[in-house]
């Protein structure tokens, strides 16, 4: 049996289990597209209401942070983008990022029954292999708040037929070893329900300790990034209250990143 038809993503299936993250929120469910983030992204900028969700069962120019992509196959995936009008300054954007880790985290464990972790600042690992992949992208408002942003969540429910491409096979991982009827639906929802209450307490950070608490890097010597290109390993002494990575430098001398990308040795 080909593997898109082991757990297929029904419309019907999401409207009979969805509960939107606002009341009467539209849903659109594509068989194929771009990305689900550059539709989303459009959708918000011609008025699309908050709480608005695309998603795909494939995407052919999947994307991730830092101009990285994001393999997108049929049949195994999840791929998912909310339009969000959230009250929050451009500063705390971050907010939106860290909260939907934590949902998807909680999401996988109930749907899946598989424990999560969380490498900061927008990745989800499973075992210690990356299954899922989150996009925040937004536009100002004149005032400097956010006009919109679309937060975009894609998840590898399970490997595709022949496994990862060899370039990402080292990292990349997957919720299930193989296709399980109905998870792509129920964890869809499941998302989208967890991000419910998580949302509704981002001006107060609410989900912050429990990210905190998922995080791998804490702990660790990690590699880490720099905007500019350098790479520099630091120590992870912890979290802070807006989700910053709290590190000491070789030279003792200590940071709060809020920005970046980290490699860890697992």
């Amino acid at each position: 049996m080909p593997i898109f038809e082991a757990d297929p993503l029904r419309e019907a299936d999401v409207l009979r289990l969805r509960t939107p993250l606002a009341p009467g929120a539209p849903f659109i469910l594509l068989e194929a597209t771009d990305s689900t983030n550059t539709r989303a992204k459009e959708a918000a900028e011609g008025g699309a209401p908050h709480g608005t969700l695309i998603a795909a069962g494939m995407q052919t120019a999947g994307r991730g942070r830092r101009g990285h992509t994001f393999f997108s196959p049929a049949g195994c995936g999840l791929y998912m983008s909310f339009v969000l009008r959230p009250a929050l300054p451009a500063a705390e954007a971050i907010r939106l990022t860290t909260a939907a880790a934590v949902a998807v985290c909680r999401a996988v464990e109930a749907e899946a029954g598989v424990p999560c972790a969380v490498k900061w600042v927008n990745d989800v690992f499973v075992g210690n292999k990356k299954a899922c992949g989150i996009l925040t992208e937004s536009a100002l408002a004149p005032d400097g708040s956010l006009a919109w942003a679309v937060l975009g969540i894609g998840i590898n429910v399970c490997p595709p037929p022949g496994g990862f491409p060899p370039e990402i096979a080292d990292v990349a991982g997957a919720v299930c070893p193989a296709p399980v009827p109905g998870l792509r639906a129920r964890l869809l929802c499941a998302v989208e329900r967890e991000l419910i209450p998580l949302y509704a307490g981002l001006a107060e950070n609410s989900h912050r300790d429990e990210y905190a608490r998922r995080c791998l890097a804490v702990g660790r010597t990690v590699r880490a990034a720099a905007a500019d290109g350098t790479e520099t390993d630091v120590f992870v002494r912890g979290i802070d209250g807006e989700c910053r990575l709290l590190v000491r430098r070789p030279d003792g001398t200590e940071a709060a990143l809020s920005c970046g990308e980290i490699r860890i040795k697992l």
